[in-house]
C-alpha cells in the first residue's frame, strides 16, 4: 500500500474505513504483489486522467488573451472532453474486444500526453482545438475502461478498486487545480498546462512494467461486439434511469462549470493566478473528500435523505459563490463537499436498480452517457453568459437554479423495491 503515502492525512483515514467497509466477508487475504503492482498502476493513470481538464481553469484567462477567445469559445476547452466521455462510454468497449485492454489503453495515454503537448504550445485556435480533441479522447477512452479492469482483475475487491481509482482521479484533479496557477505566475500559460503531461508519460512506463505480470485481459474477451452495444436494452423507457441520468447530469454540469470558470471569476474579481488556482484546488480537494466519507455511511438502500443533504450543501455553497465579496474558502469547500457526495451516491443508483451485472453495465452506460451530453453544455453556456453580461454573476446563479433542480431529483429518486 505504499501509494497511501502520496494521500493527505485525512484521505488515508477515510480510505482506510472504505477498505474495511468494501472488503468481502470472510477474505481478508491481502493482493498479491503482482496486483499491488497493478493497484498502483491504476492509481497512477487515474491521476493522470483529470489534469488535461482541470489545468485549463486557472489557464483560461492567459488563453484568452493569447487566442483573442470569446468565454463560450473558450469553454470548449472543457467543453469538448466531456462530450467525448459521454458518446465514447458506448463504443470503448468493442475497442477493449477488439484490439486487447492494454494495446487500446497505452494508445489513450499516449494520445492524451502528446495532445496535452501540442494543445500547450498551439499557434493557433485550430491547433489548440484540435489537441483539446485529442486529449478528450484520451481521457474518454481510458476513463471508460478502468470499470471492466476492476471486475476482470478484481473480482471479489472492485468495489474497492473502483474506490480507490475514484479517489486517485480526484488527486489528479487536486495537485493540477492547484499548482497550475502557481507555474502560469512564473513560467507563463504554456508551461502550466503542457507540464502535466508528464504524469501520463509515468502512467505509461507504469502500466508497460506491470503488463506481462498483471490480470488485465481475464474475462474482457467477453466484452460485447458493437452490435450488441446498440442493440441492448437501455433503459429508455424506464422513469427512474432518466431521474438517476438527470440528477448524475446536474452534478457534471456543475462540477464542470466550476472547474471551468471559478478560477477565472475570481482573476477578474481581483484575485492573482496562483491564490485563484488555489481556490479551485480546495474545491478538487473537498470533492475528493466527500466521496469516501458518504460512501461510507450512506449504506441505506433509500438514499433519498443523503441526496438531498448533499444537494443542498451544493445549493448553500453556490449561492455563496455567486455573491460577489464573500468568502470563496467557505462556499467553494462547502459545494465541493455536496457535489462529491452526490457524485458518489449517484454511481451507486444504478446498481441498486438492477439485479444482474449485464444490467448494472446497461444502465450504467445509458447514464454516463446521458449525463455527460448534458454535463458538456455547462461550462459553454457559462461562457456565453459571461460574454453577454461582461461578469460571472449571472452564471453561477444559472448554477444555484440547476443545483436546486438537483435537491428536487434527489427527493423523487424512490428506492427500488425487489
Amino acid at each position: 500500500m505504499a501509494y497511501f503515502l502520496i494521500l493527505p492525512s485525512p484521505l488515508q483515514s477515510c480510505l482506510t474505513g472504505f477498505i474495511q467497509e468494501y472488503r468481502m466477508p470472510g477474505n481478508t487475504a491481502s493482493f498479491s504483489r503482482a496486483e499491488w503492482g497493478l493497484i498502483v498502476a491504476i492509481v497512477l493513470v487515474a491521476i493522470s486522467l483529470r489534469p488535461g481538464i482541470v489545468s485549463m481553469g486557472p489557464a483560461l484567462p492567459a488563453i484568452i488573451n493569447t487566442f483573442q477567445l470569446s468565454h463560450a469559445m473558450a469553454s470548449m476547452m472543457t467543453a469538448i472532453p466531456d462530450v467525448l466521455m459521454g458518446a465514447l462510454a458506448l463504443p470503448t468497449p468493442w475497442l477493449v474486444r477488439r484490439f486487447g485492454v492494454n494495446r487500446v489503453l497505452m494508445l489513450a495515454l499516449s494520445i492524451l500526453s502528446v495532445a496535452m503537448i501540442v494543445r500547450a504550445y498551439a499557434s493557433n485556435s485550430t491547433v489548440l482545438m484540435t489537441a483539446t480533441v485529442g486529449v478528450g479522447a484520451g481521457i474518454a477512452v481510458a476513463g471508460a475502461m478502468f470499470a471492466g479492469i476492476a471486475k476482470a482483475s478484481f473480482a471479489n475487491h472492485a468495489a474497492f478498486i473502483m474506490g480507490v481509482y475514484a479517489t486517485a482521479l480526484s488527486l489528479g484533479s487536486t495537485l493540477s487545480a492547484g499548482f497550475t496557477g502557481w507555474i502560469l505566475q512564473s513560467a507563463g500559460w504554456r508551461l502550466a498546462t503542457g507540464v502535466w503531461a508528464i504524469f501520463g508519460l509515468i502512467a505509461i512506463v507504469a502500466w508497460w512494467l506491470v503488463i506481462r505480470k498483471s490480470v488485465t485481459t481475464r474475462q474482457l474477451s467477453a466484452a460485447p461486439s458493437m452490435t450488441a452495444i446498440f442493440h441492448s436494452r437501455l433503459p429508455l423507457r424506464t422513469p427512474v434511469a432518466w431521474l438517476i441520468a438527470l440528477f448524475f447530469a446536474c452534478i457534471n454540469f456543475l462540477f464542470y462549470s466550476i472547474l471551468t470558470w471559478t478560477a477565472s471569476m475570481y482573476q477578474e474579481r481581483g484575485m492573482s493566478a496562483a491564490e485563484a488556482g488555489a481556490v479551485l484546488g480546495s474545491f478538487t480537494f473537498c470533492f475528493m473528500l466527500a466521496s469516501p466519507i458518504v460512501g461510507m455511511y450512506s449504506r441505506h438502500i433509500d438514499r433519498r435523505g443523503w441526496l438531498a443533504g448533499c444537494a443542498l450543501l451544493s445549493t448553500i455553497g453556490l449561492v455563496g459563490i455567486a455573491t460577489p465579496g464573500e468568502s470563496p474558502w467557505l462556499w467553494v469547500p462547502l459545494a465541493a463537499f455536496g457535489l462529491g457526495g452526490a457524485f458518489t451516491l449517484a454511481m451507486t443508483l444504478p446498481l441498486d436498480h438492477t439485479h444482474s451485472p449485464d444490467g448494472a453495465n446497461r444502465w450504467n452506460a445509458f447514464v454516463l452517457t446521458v449525463g455527460y451530453l448534458i454535463a458538456a453544455t455547462g461550462p459553454f453556456i457559462m461562457g456565453w453568459m459571461r460574454d453577454i453580461s461582461g461578469h460571472f454573476t449571472g452564471a453561477y446563479q444559472l448554477l444555484v437554479v440547476v443545483s436546486l433542480l438537483m435537491l428536487v431529483l434527489a427527493i423523487k429518486l424512490k428506492p427500488p423495491v425487489h
